[in-house]
Parts: C-alpha cells; sequence; structure tokens
C-alpha cells in the first residue's frame, strides 16, 4: 500500500496510463483522469494527511433498452459508462466511518448507530449508513474507514449519480473488510436498500445492478425479488460507436404526474385481465382483446400498454443481437425502441406544455445529422432532460458540435462503455 504522495508522484510519472485506459477507453481522456487522480489525493491529503490509502472506483449507468419496462415486471438492458465516482480510502480501527464528498462537508458516521431516521431521508448520510446496515445485514463484515469522494456522473441526466455513491461504499467495504468477496449483485441490491429504506426512494434495481456490474447487464424483473442477471460482454468501441448523452435542458418542474401516470395506466390495463402488471399479459392476448381496452382504459393506456409488450421483446432481441456481434441489427432495434418511446409510450415531451418540446428538437436534429452513422433515442424517464445516440466514432466530433450548438456548450457528453462495474483501482 502507498502514501498519498508516493501515489501523486506515481500518476504524475504516468506510471498508471495503462490501467486508466484499461479502465476508462477513451484515451482522449487519460489526461483528463490522471489529473483528476492527482486532484483527489491532494484534496484526500488536505483533509486527512499524507495516509497509505486504496482507491475505488464505480461508475454511472445509461439505459439501453426496455424504456419503462421495469415497473411492470419487464426486461432491461442497461450500460457502465466510463464516468464514474472515485474514492481515496483509509481503513480506520476505530467503528467510525468518515466521508467527505468533494464540494461537501465531512459526515461522520457511527457504526453503532445505523438506526434508520425519517429526519435523514434524502440526505447522503442516509445513503451511506443504509449501505453499511445492508451489508451487515446480508452477513458480511462492515468497520470504520475514511474517504474523499469525488464524481463526475452528471446529476439530474439520467446516469444515476446515486448508484454509483451507493455501489462504491458498498465496493469500499468489500474491499477493506470482506477481501473483495461480496458479490457485485449482492452489492446492487443493498444499494437499492439504501436508497428505498433509508433515502426514501422506490428505485427500481436496474441503476445499482449496472452501476455494480459493469459492462452491459441484461436484467429479467420477472420475479422483482430475484431477479435474473446476465452480464453482456461486448465492446462496443471497437465496433467503432461511442455512446453520446446530451442534456436538453428541459425543467423537471411538475412532471410528477406525468411519470406516474405510465405505470399507473400500464397497471389499468393488467387489471383488465386479472393482473397486476403487463408482465402477466401476452401480446397476443393484449392485440386480441384491444378493442375492449380501448373503451375501458382509454387510448393512450392502450399504446402504453403495446410498448410494453413490443419493448419487451425488443431488450431480448438487443442481447441477442449483441451476443452474435450483430452491430446493424442493435442499432435497428434501439432506434426501434426509442420511436415506440415517441409515438406509443409518448414520453418525448409533456401534452401539457406543447411550446417546449427540448428532447423532440434533439431527436429530430440527431436524425438530420446522423443519417447512416448512428441511432438516437430518449434516454430515462423522459418527457425532459437527455436523449442517448450511439454515434460512430469518426462523426462524433460533428454530432457534439451540433448538439451543443442548439443546447448550449457541453450539453452532449461523450462516452464509452465500460467494462468494469464498482472495483478496487489500487
Amino acid at each position: 500500500m502507498k502514501t498519498i504522495q508516493m501515489l501523486q508522484e506515481d500518476f504524475q510519472n504516468e506510471l498508471y496510463q495503462d490501467l486508466l485506459f484499461d479502465i476508462y477507453i477513451d484515451p482522449e481522456r487519460i489526461p483528463y483522469q490522471t489529473g483528476r487522480y492527482i486532484h483527489a489525493l491532494k484534496e484526500y491529503e488536505s483533509k486527512f494527511g499524507n495516509d497509505e490509502v486504496e482507491i475505488y472506483s464505480a461508475p454511472g449507468r445509461s439505459e439501453i433498452g426496455g424504456n419503462h419496462t421495469d415497473h411492470q415486471h419487464g426486461e432491461v438492458l442497461a450500460a457502465s459508462i466510463n464516468n464514474d465516482a472515485i474514492a481515496i480510502v483509509k481503513k480506520l480501527d476505530e467503528p467510525v466511518v468518515k466521508v467527505i464528498s468533494d464540494g461537501y462537508d465531512l459526515i461522520t458516521i457511527s457504526l453503532d448507530d445505523l438506526e434508520k431516521r425519517d429526519a435523514e431521508e434524502e440526505t447522503t448520510i442516509s445513503l451511506i449508513k443504509g449501505v453499511l446496515a445492508g451489508v451487515q445485514d446480508h452477513g458480511y463484515q462492515i468497520g470504520g474507514f475514511q474517504a474523499y469522494i469525488t464524481s463526475d456522473v452528471l446529476i439530474g441526466a439520467g446516469l444515476s449519480s446515486s448508484a454509483a455513491f451507493e455501489t462504491i461504499i458498498g465496493t469500499i467495504l468489500s474491499g477493506l473488510y470482506n477481501e473483495m468477496r461480496i458479490p457485485a449483485i449482492e452489492i446492487a441490491i443493498i444499494g437499492q436498500y439504501a436508497e428505498n429504506v433509508y433515502f426514501g426512494k422506490p428505485c427500481g434495481l436496474m441503476d445499482q445492478m449496472a452501476c455494480s456490474v459493469g459492462n452491459l447487464v441484461h436484467i429479467d424483473f420477472a420475479d422483482p425479488s430475484n431477479p435474473i442477471v446476465e452480464r453482456v460482454d461486448f465492446d462496443m468501441d471497437a465496433h467503432g460507436y461511442s455512446l453520446c448523452i446530451t442534456d436538453t435542458k428541459g425543467s423537471h418542474a411538475d412532471l410528477t404526474a406525468d411519470y406516474a401516470a405510465i405505470p399507473a395506466e400500464m397497471k389499468k390495463v393488467a387489471a383488465l385481465f386479472g393482473k397486476e402488471v403487463l408482465h402477466d399479459v401476452s401480446k397476443e392476448t393484449l392485440f386480441a382483446n384491444l378493442s375492449n381496452v380501448r373503451k375501458q382504459a382509454g387510448d393512450r393506456a392502450a399504446l402504453r400498454a403495446i410498448h410494453f409488450v413490443e419493448e419487451n421483446e425488443r431488450v431480448k432481441a438487443e442481447v441477442a443481437a449483441l451476443g452474435s456481434d450483430n452491430i446493424p441489427t442493435f442499432l435497428e432495434t434501439v432506434k426501434a425502441s426509442g420511436d415506440s418511446s415517441f409515438k406509443y409510450l409518448q414520453n418525448v415531451y409533456t401534452n401539457h406544455d406543447i411550446e417546449h418540446q427540448n428532447m423532440s428538437i434533439a431527436l429530430a436534429v440527431s436524425d438530420s445529422i446522423l443519417k447512416e452513422n448512428g441511432v438516437s433515442r430518449v434516454h430515462g424517464g423522459g418527457f425532459a432532460g437527455t436523449i442517448q445516440a450511439f454515434v460512430k466514432n469518426a462523426a462524433v466530433s460533428e454530432y457534439k458540435t451540433a448538439m451543443d450548438n442548439v443546447f448550449g456548450e457541453g450539453a452532449c457528453s461523450v462516452l464509452k462503455i465500460r467494462k468494469y462495474g464498482g472495483m478496487k483501482v489500487l
């Protein structure tokens, strides 16, 4: 184990370039990552001193397929990305956890007091306590540590900054006290527990699973208490594509009703067949009874149900295409997913504010610019926020320039799919 100053010198002397490339893939970002690690080490030293430390990382995630399917016990395909949270960590003998996140004050948590408190909901304290309690409840060891954590996972861009944070805390505990033996899937389940119970947000498991497992991950939520998780090994960069996420700068204000209506309407259709969720209604049954569904639930609910049953099939098709290295079919299916979200799921803009259609504009510009050089689709929950595009590397510069011209400098982030989930770096 090396001291802070030794690690700073090693990074300054570029001793870890191959390691950084292995983690972050993009050679153009290695100087940035080198500087980022040096800065994190310096920040730790200024807060805690020149200790012997370890370094951990946990990525953000991007949903690839399965738009609004998880809450109906469907299937999703998600990927870890090369934006991440990194932590400089020292193990402590005392039963206390001390965490400083970049730009925030020191948080101190006693391991003797991991009780959930309502007053701490929606705070970083609640996430850390939830992960600590979850790790302990799962039968693993916990102990004290101090850490400086910094993240370049964009907040509010649908890349799951909170799941990355939960994953890095779980991975730290796995490394310091459990010889890295806590399975990635279990760390994800613990992260979801922390967010659901301690933080107070009823999220699904997709975000945590993609951040913890890494690369592409196919999840079947037929039994949400015991999801089937399949890691899909696929080198997108080797096929000459980058993942671009564009923040369209749309406001998320007053969209709660729009988001809530999607699962509510899907469940309304399922109830017509005596089911709780659409997973238990076959495509054939839905279409055979579509006339009655329209009468009883309305046309938008019927369209959203159609989106679900066909989106579930698209996820399977995407996974199969990746498994056979069939990038054209994969991209066609991604595009079909986006078209279905726009036409049937109807989550690209809110019909309460037709004057502002940021995501519609972004998709239109993408179609015009990309043509045979890539595909685009809505990203995440929709209505406002971000779109996703798979772009040939040779066309990335033109695409980014076009999107930044419309939505502001830096609106378009160029990412790669990274092969590692939560990990110990050094």
